[in-house]
């Protein structure tokens, strides 16, 4: 039996809520919407391209080595639930949505676009954390969500200034990794840390 997690069962408390109210929205709104879905790709997605190669960029420049590639957050192909035209279930179509029977149209929404846009954010994000770590390794209720973009010294510990730190900072495994202690170590996952709350609510403790 397959044990790994599947995201229906790690659901965090805080669900947003979509579909309940889907059906009293009126029309025009939900086709407002649609539309809206796709501007991203135009208006946003370029920006995030151009500024993570820049972020992977500067850490590059810095003597980064070992940095994961925006495929690395792409999933597999085959890993997807449908495979292809083969095998790939649509929606009954109707007249104002003709399209919804298309399987190029789910295929390129469900295997491409969406996944691949995830992939991007996640990317990028993996980039930044680790700039904030490298130039920051100051403790906030966050850091132990970092712990998925781990480097092995900030800059404060390559400048010998790392003294000045809070005792917990100077080991924090999240950017120093010669210890199994501190912050991000317990707990903190490669996404969700469940006693994150707990580890980071007191950093005096």
């Amino acid at each position: 039996m397959d044990t790994k997690k599947k995201a229906c069962d790690t659901c965090r408390e805080q669900r947003a809520i979509i579909g309940k109210h889907y059906h009293e929205v009126p029309i025009w709104r939900r086709v407002i919407g649609v539309i809206l879905i796709y501007v991203p790709l135009f208006i946003m997605v370029p920006f995030v391209i151009v500024g993570s190669i820049v972020t992977w960029a500067h850490l590059r420049m810095l003597g980064a080595q070992n940095l994961k590639s925006y495929w690395e957050f792409v999933p597999k192909w085959d890993s997807h639930r449908y495979s292809g035209f083969e095998d790939q279930i649509t929606m009954t179509p109707i007249p104002r949505a003709p399209w919804l029977a298309s399987k190029a149209f789910w295929i390129f929404n469900c295997k491409m676009y969406c996944p691949m846009s995830v992939a991007l954010f996640e990317w990028c994000a993996y980039l930044v954390k680790m700039v904030e770590s490298w130039w920051c390794p100051f403790h906030h209720e966050r850091k132990p969500f970092y712990a998925d973009a781990p480097i092995d010294q900030s800059y404060w510990h390559v400048e010998g200034e790392d003294h000045k730190l809070h005792p917990e900072d100077r080991v924090c495994n999240v950017w120093y990794d010669e210890t199994a202690a501190g912050c991000g170590s317990q707990g903190a996952s490669s996404s969700q840390p469940e006693n994150a709350g707990e580890q980071a609510a007191d950093p005096k403790a």
